[in-house]
């Protein structure tokens, strides 16, 4: 069981609240992403569920218990950081047995934990090393590995892969939704990284100011953002914004396009303008178009696009994928 429920969660240092009155249902075997950006409390939050910051008020339940104020050795959960933590002058395979040591496991029983953490890893052939023989993707599988054998309800993941560079990121990315669907343990897993949010996650968290903006699936938030936080951090490039000029809707004071969703035309559209910086990456090209009288557009194109610095461009797009915003950057429905 890994259920955990946060009901009107709050923590305030002195008089500064960085975690304002949160709801929160998280669900046995489910992946969760807490994404936003640095300083909007996911880190913290994280930390009050594992039970390394003291919670100001409101409850934080685990399997149906107040763990509020549990300590964080009685709540049954297993944290991975960003920094490896690992003991430098220990094998792989003493790291790992570290805590089921402490807990003064039989030897055997640690020994069986350890060669099948080490199997679910790979990590086999690398159990007699120190952690300055290994790469930085194999020294967070030990971290891993040593979170593994304690057998936690839930596995939390504190932005695990920012120490990595970008093909290793991809790799772990993949061994830790691997893992999930092979253990079926609850995990939390904090990122300022949406690609990180969208490809791993059951259900995104989107956090912004101490607050959650909007909870729901990676496509729940793509497709029907709640407001224009969650529609400019979702998707990557970002949704583009334009101030609306609608003389017979006067709700709608933006509309929001998705680089995706706009088509080019050298003859006619809804908006026009004029092509700057292209960004070529094989597959696909980025258009940078500055539009005319208004602002820039970031724009999705194939990879044989020919278009140049300085084209003339008609840009449109389908209605039902034009976003729309009240002046507070609420979503509404056009009318």
């Amino acid at each position: 069981m890994g259920n955990i429920t946060l009901k009107q969660v709050t923590k305030s240092f002195g008089d500064v609240n960085v975690i304002k009155p949160i709801d929160l249902e998280i669900r046995d075997g489910e992946f969760i992403v807490f994404v936003g950006p640095s300083g909007c409390g996911k880190s913290t939050l994280l930390r009050m569920i594992a039970g390394l910051e003291d919670t100001t008020s409101g409850n934080i339940e685990i399997n149906g218990q107040d763990a509020t104020d549990m300590p964080p050795a009685k709540r049954g959960l297993a944290m991975v950081f960003q920094s490896y933590a690992l003991y430098p002058h220990m094998s792989v395979r003493n790291n790992i047995a570290f805590p089921l040591k402490r807990a003064k496991m039989d030897k055997a029983e640690i020994d069986k934990k350890i060669a099948n953490a080490a199997k679910i890893l790979n990590l086999d052939s690398y159990l007699d090393r120190k952690p300055g023989q290994l790469s930085g993707g194999q020294r967070q599988r030990v971290a891993i590995g040593r979170a593994i054998v304690r057998q936690p309800s839930a596995f939390l993941f504190d932005e695990p892969l920012s120490n990595l560079d970008a093909s290793l990121r991809v790799n772990m990315r993949l061994e830790i939704s691997e893992l999930h669907k092979s253990l079926a343990t609850t995990m939390i897993y904090v990122t300022h990284d949406q690609v990180e949010a969208m490809t791993m996650a059951d259900r995104i968290a989107v956090f912004n100011g101490g607050i959650i903006e909007q909870v729901g699936t990676p496509l729940e938030l793509y497709n029907k953002p709640n407001n224009k936080f969650v529609a400019g951090f979702i998707g990557s490039p970002k949704m583009n914004f334009i101030d609306a000029k609608s003389p017979d809707n006067d709700k709608v004071a933006s509309i929001g396009v998705r680089p995706e969703h706009l088509q080019i035309s050298t003859e006619k559209g809804m908006w026009s303008g004029t092509v700057g910086v292209t960004e070529h990456l094989g597959s696909e090209t980025f258009l940078h178009v500055q539009l005319d009288g208004a602002g820039t557009f970031t724009v999705r194109a194939d990879g044989e696009c020919t278009l140049a610095y300085g084209d003339k461009i008609y840009l449109s797009a389908d209605p039902s994928k034009i976003h729309h915003f009240d002046k507070d950057g609420v979503s509404i429905n056009k009318v």
